[in-house]
This record gives C-alpha cells, sequence and structure tokens, in this order.
C-alpha cells in the first residue's frame, strides 16, 4: 500500500520510516512537513494511506483532510492525547502517540488490513444515475422508494452513508466515494469531505472563513463547501 507521511517534525518522520521498514506491505512514497506541501503531494501521488500529524504550522491534520475531496485512509501521529475522540469524527484508522511504540504500530496496520481486506462489492460498471431516477432505499425493516431530486444530502458515517429526504435519514451500506461515482455532477456537488448537496436544494450561498462557502439548505441544514471546492462550485453555477 502506498503511504505518505505527514509531520512537521523531521526527527519523527524519519523514527516512523525506520518502523515501517518492518513492514513491507506499507511503501512509503513521499513525505511532507507541512499541510500546504501535503496536499500538493496528495493530488500528485494519491497516496492510498497518510499518517498525520496534528499540530503543524500553519494547517493542522484536521484542517488538511477537510481540504480534501476525496481523503486516502488516515492513521493519527501526535504527541497529545486530547485529539482523540476528534480524531475518530474524521474516520480515521488510528491514532497513536508519539513516541510511537512499535507494537501499537502493528496494532493499527492491522486494523487496516482489515479493513482492505472487507472493500465494497465489486460489481461491475454502473450507469449513472439522474434526479428522475428512483432508488430503492433500506435500513432495518424499513424501506422507500425514492426519487434522487428528493434526496437533499449525503453525509458520510464511517464507511456507511446518511441520506437525508423528508423526514427521513437512514444509513446504507455505500461508501460517499461510491455515490459521487453514481451521481450526476450537474446535481450533486462534494461540498467537502464528508458531504454531497442537491444543487436543487439550496437555498442561500454565503461567504465563510478562509475562503470557504456556506450554503443553507431550503430544510435549514447548513454545509460548509471547502476552499478547495469553493472554485468549482462557482463555476458550476455561473454563466
Amino acid at each position: 500500500m502506498k503511504a505518505m507521511i505527514i509531520d512537521d517534525s523531521r526527527l519523527a518522520r524519519k523514527e516512523l520510516q525506520v518502523l515501517l521498514q518492518q513492514h513491507p506491505e506499507i511503501e512509503i512514497i513521499d513525505q511532507a512537513a507541512n499541510a500546504i506541501e501535503a496536499l500538493e503531494k496528495i493530488d500528485q501521488q494519491s497516496p492510498e494511506l497518510i499518517f498525520l500529524d496534528i499540530e503543524m504550522p500553519g494547517k493542522n491534520g484536521f484542517e488538511l483532510l477537510e481540504e480534501l475531496t476525496k481523503a486516502p485512509k488516515v492513521i493519527f501521529t501526535t504527541a497529545y492525547d486530547e485529539y482523540a475522540i476528534k480524531s475518530f469524527e474524521y474516520n480515521a484508522l488510528d491514532y497513536l502517540l508519539k513516541p510511537i511504540k512499535p507494537e501499537r504500530l502493528q496494532k493499527a496496520l492491522e486494523k487496516l488490513s482489515q479493513e482492505v481486506g472487507t472493500p465494497e462489492p465489486i460489481e461491475g460498471p454502473k450507469e449513472m444515475l439522474t434526479e428522475h431516477d428512483q432508488v430503492f432505499v433500506k435500513e432495518g425493516e424499513q424501506c422507500w422508494f425514492v426519487k434522487l431530486n428528493e434526496i437533499r444530502l449525503f453525509q458520510i458515517e464511517g464507511n456507511n452513508t446518511r441520506i437525508f429526504f423528508e423526514n427521513h435519514q437512514p444509513l446504507i451500506t455505500r461508501s460517499l466515494n461510491y455515490m459521487e461515482q453514481r451521481l450526476d455532477p450537474k446535481k450533486f456537488f462534494r461540498a467537502n469531505r464528508q458531504h454531497i448537496i442537491n444543487l436543487q436544494w439550496i437555498d442561500k450561498i454565503t461567504p465563510w472563513f478562509s475562503g470557504n462557502l456556506k450554503v443553507l439548505l431550503k430544510t435549514g441544514e447548513e454545509i460548509e463547501i471547502s476552499r478547495r471546492q469553493a472554485n468549482k462550485f462557482k463555476e458550476l453555477l455561473s454563466f
């Protein structure tokens, strides 16, 4: 698996690289010392896994992830334990405290192996769904047939996706990346790493911090469009 180490400490990067020599299944393709450098390298090289420090000059590790449209798998590496709970809001695979112990790294990579070993079923290429298509949604014993134009929001939850329509919010066993591949990009927009929005449900758009945008849906949900996606959003909606 192709991996990248992102840490402002050269010594920490070196120590982790030495530990990873015991795990030949992990190929370190590059390193980065800050978020700006990491964004460029992730775009260019598309690592499948990143080892990510949290406290870095400029943008921190969480802010880096928010800039990514499609994030690789993440193992946080940090000297601070107070971010542990927040890290799993970002679908982190594991959270390693520095100095990293070989046995903890081993457990984290075992989690990675288990997750990679159970990918979504390969069902062959499928046609893109249009806003007028009706889809079958099932959660537990409840089932719905719903038209895509009635779904206003898709939200990542771990490896699953929660969809929002009418007063319902069922959780389906599909990743947000899979959903993005099936949806018409002229109608459904990847606002950030965690959300896809139905453009027809937007009520209001306002500027937000650091070049981001915030959209208000007709049903009241507020979704932030990352700075990285804001330019694409403006181009999509302009003449």
